[in-house]
């Protein structure tokens, strides 16, 4: 026999070992669950009891207030930031700093506006 017809003999022969040993493992293992077993393990997690605290639960008028004033202050950052905007262009005033800033609060007000209405009321 050559040498690499021994090491391909050793290789097969590593390889029937390691597949022995991965079946003897697999045999050794936990034994198999029952379907009843793995049913009530299931169950436990699809039917798992929902309870809201009362801190979370808020009513639909609470929120509608809610979103309300946040749009009203949204109103009032776009005209604000739109009156900057005309004073910087029409009148030269240098209220850069002011319009960006009242820019900035539309922007996140709006963003959180909508991220809020979406959460609270998108399924209706």
């Amino acid at each position: 026999m050559t040498a690499a017809s021994c090491r391909m003999m050793s290789a097969r022969k590593s390889w029937l070992i390691l597949f022995l040993v991965a079946i003897f493992m697999g045999a050794m293992a936990s034994p198999p669950v029952r379907a009843n077993e793995s049913q009530e393990v299931m169950q436990s997690f699809v039917n798992k009891e929902q309870t809201v605290g009362k801190d979370v639960l808020i009513a639909d008028k609470k929120k509608h207030q809610i979103l309300f004033i946040m749009g009203i202050l949204l109103l009032i950052g776009i005209i604000g930031a739109a009156a900057l905007g005309i004073a910087m262009a029409v009148y030269g005033k240098q209220v850069f700093v002011a319009h960006m800033v009242f820019a900035g609060f539309s922007v996140f007000l709006a963003i959180a506006h909508a991220v809020t209405a979406i959460v609270w009321f998108f399924p209706f």
